[in-house]
């Protein structure tokens, strides 16, 4: 296996384990509280549902929506790189920057943290937009 491969697994895993902590976060919090939006789980408790989510769910809800417009597309746009051979060294470190990214634009998502979202949040795209870029240099 190549060391870009190993380097793109090893930040897909990352990535992954950072998304399923954070819906194990949004079930912890329901469960610590007792408090479900869903009638069928408030039931389930002994509860009556609530009107909406607790603000720390609803917060991490949103964080989770805003990786699943962006981890995808560092799946696809890394695969091509790996597949295109786009250069190793600068591959990789978009790679991890992309992933040390998108575990800080997290923490800021669930701490309330501006500017420090922002720019995790752009940091990210900008490894995007390189990859996509090498990628189109290594099609022509």
């Amino acid at each position: 296996m190549s060391g870009l491969l190993q380097l793109y697994s090893l930040c897909v895993l990352v990535l992954f384990m950072k998304m399923l902590a954070i819906s194990c976060y949004q079930g912890y919090l329901r469960i610590r509280y007792r408090a479900f939006a869903n009638t069928e789980d408030a039931a389930f408790v002994g509860r009556a549902a609530r009107a909406q989510d607790l603000p720390q769910v609803r917060r991490a809800g949103q964080a989770w929506a805003n990786d699943l417009e962006n981890i995808p597309l560092f799946f696809v746009l890394g695969a091509l790189a790996v597949v295109l051979r786009t250069p190793d060294e600068l591959t990789g470190l978009l790679f991890c920057i992309f992933t040390a990214a998108r575990a800080a634009h997290t923490l800021a998502y669930l701490g309330g943290w501006q500017p420090w979202r922002t720019l995790a949040y752009g940091a990210g795209l900008a490894c995007l937009l390189a990859l996509a870029a090498m990628i189109g240099q290594a099609l022509l």
